[in-house]
C-alpha cells in the first residue's frame, strides 16, 4: 500500500518526543511501575496481587496510538478521521474523539461509507488495517492517510497473498466479522481465482475436515460459512489446496492445532503425496500476543484465588487471554477498572468461551483470609487501567496502596 509521501504515511512524521509527555500523561501508572521494580508482585497485608510478566500495550497498538498523537499535532486545522477503532480500547479511543478526532462507523457489514470525507481531509488508517476496498476508495478521495496498520498483520497479509498467488485457498482461523480478518481475508482478492474461508474455531475447523474427507453436504457447508467465504466460493473446488493462516490475536495453540488437524484431513482423504503438494501451514500468531499467552500460562501454575483479565470486551487478544484463565482458576474479563465495585464486593466481568454474555457476581474475593489474585492485560490496554484495577481489587478488601 506504498504511495507518494506527499498523501501516505507509514513511518510517522518525527514527531516522537513532541507527544511523548501527552502518552505518558494518559497512559502511564505508578503502580505498574511498582508491580516490575517488584518481581511483578505487590503485597499489602494479607493480599497478594501477581503481574503477568509480559501484559499491556504491545509495540504495535502503541505504535498505532502514538501515529494519531502525531498526526493531530502534524495536522492541528485540518478534520481527522479515523477508520473504525485505532484499537480495541474504549478509553484510548475515547482520548482520541476528545482530540477532535472523528472515528467513522462500519455498517452491519463491516462497510464503511466514505461519501462524506474530503480530500482535504487527513484519515488514519487503525492498528488492524483496512480491506483493499476501502484503501482504493480512500485513495480515490485524495486525502492524506495515516497508516498504522501493525507489521504483524501485514506479515500475514503477505502470507495469505503468496496463498493465493501460488493457488491455495486460504483458510484464516479468525472472527469472519473483526476487522483484521476482513481487511487479511481481502488481500486474496487481488488475484482472480483467490479464495478464503474463515474459521471461528476447531470445531468449525473440523467441518472443513469432514468436508475434505467426503462426509460433508455442499449445501448445508455453503449455508453455515456464508459470511465466512469469499465470493463464488465452491467447496467442490477450493478446499482441494488449502493454505492455513490466523488473525494474529486467536489462541496461539488452537491456530497450531487447526493447521496439523487440517493437514491430516487431506493426508487421510487423499495421501500423504497430496498433503505435501496441496497442503500449507504458517503460524501468523505475533509475538506479543504469544508472549501474552506464555506468560499468563506461566502465571497460571501459581495457587491463584482468582484472575482478572483487564481488556475491551470486543478485543480478540483479551478474549483469548481469559479464555486461557478460565481453564485453570475464576477468571474475570473486565473492560477496565470500574468493573470492580469495592462497595458491594462484586464484579462485572464478561464470561469466557460466551460470546457476547456478560455478568455480575458477588463476593468474588474472599472477604477475609490470605488470597492471591491473578492479573494480566490486552495488548490494547494501557497500564493506568491496569493501575486503577490494582487499587480496586485492594479497595474491595478496604485497603489502600501508597505509591509516593
Amino acid at each position: 500500500m506504498a504511495d507518494e509521501p506527499s498523501t501516505y504515511y507509514r513511518k510517522g512524521f518525527g514527531l516522537k518526543a513532541d507527544v511523548q509527555g501527552d502518552l505518558s500523561a494518559d497512559y502511564n501508572a505508578r503502580i505498574v511501575d511498582a508491580l516490575r521494580e517488584h518481581e511483578y508482585t505487590l503485597q499489602v497485608e494479607d493480599v497478594t496481587i501477581r503481574l503477568a510478566s509480559e501484559f499491556g500495550f504491545c509495540y504495535g497498538v502503541e505504535r498505532a496510538v502514538e501515529y494519531a498523537y502525531q498526526t493531530r499535532r502534524k495536522f492541528p486545522d485540518r478534520r481527522l478521521l479515523l477508520v473504525g477503532e485505532i484499537i480495541h480500547n474504549p478509553h484510548v479511543n475515547a482520548k482520541l474523539r476528545g482530540m477532535g478526532i472523528e472515528i467513522l462507523e462500519p455498517n452491519s457489514e463491516g462497510i464503511f461509507d466514505f461519501s462524506g470525507v474530503r480530500a482535504e481531509d487527513v484519515v488514519i488508517l487503525p492498528a488492524f488495517g483496512v480491506t483493499i476496498a476501502a484503501f482504493e476508495a480512500l485513495r480515490a478521495i485524495g486525502c492524506v492517510l495515516v497508516d498504522t496498520t501493525c507489521g504483524s498483520v501485514l506479515n500475514v497479509w503477505k502470507r495469505v497473498e503468496v496463498y493465493a498467488r501460488d493457488g491455495y485457498t486460504a483458510l484464516i482461523h479468525g472472527k469472519h466479522y473483526h476487522e483484521e480478518t476482513r481487511a487479511t481475508a481481502s488481500q486474496v482478492l487481488k488475484y482472480p481465482a483467490g479464495a478464503f474461508l474463515v474459521v471461528r474455531d476447531m470445531n468449525e475447523a473440523r467441518e472443513v475436515c469432514d468436508y475434505v474427507e467426503g462426509r460433508g453436504d455442499r449445501d448445508a457447508f455453503l449455508a453455515k460459512f456464508a459470511r465466512a467465504a469469499s465470493p463464488g466460493f465452491d467447496p467442490n473446488v477450493h478446499l482441494r489446496r488449502i493454505g492455513v493462516a490466523n488473525q494474529t490475536t486467536m489462541l496461539a495453540r488452537e491456530s497450531l492445532a487447526i493447521g496439523e488437524e487440517v493437514g491430516q484431513a487431506i493426508e487421510r482423504a487423499r495421501g500423504a503425496a497430496a498433503r505435501a503438494a496441496d497442503f500449507r501451514t504458517f503460524d501468523t500468531i505475533c509475538s506479543a500476543t504469544q508472549e501474552r499467552q506464555d506468560a499468563v500460562t506461566a502465571l497460571l501454575e501459581e495457587p491463584l484465588t482468582a484472575m482478572i483479565v483487564i481488556g475491551g470486551f470486543n478485543s480478540s487478544n483479551t478474549i483469548s487471554l481469559a479464555a486461557l484463565c478460565d481453564e485453570r482458576v475464576p477468571t474475570y474479563h473486565i473492560e477496565d477498572a470500574s468493573g470492580i465495585d469495592p462497595e458491594s464486593g462484586t464484579v462485572h466481568f464478561r464470561r469466557a468461551g460466551i460470546k457476547h454474555v456478560e455478568a455480575t457476581v458477588a463476593d468474588w474475593l474472599p472477604a477475609e483470609g490470605p488470597v492471591r489474585v491473578g492479573l494480566t492485560a490486552g495488548a490494547s490496554t494501557p497500564n493506568n487501567k491496569i493501575g486503577e484495577t490494582v487499587a480496586r481489587i485492594l479497595a474491595t478488601r478496604g485497603l489502600v496502596l501508597q505509591t509516593a
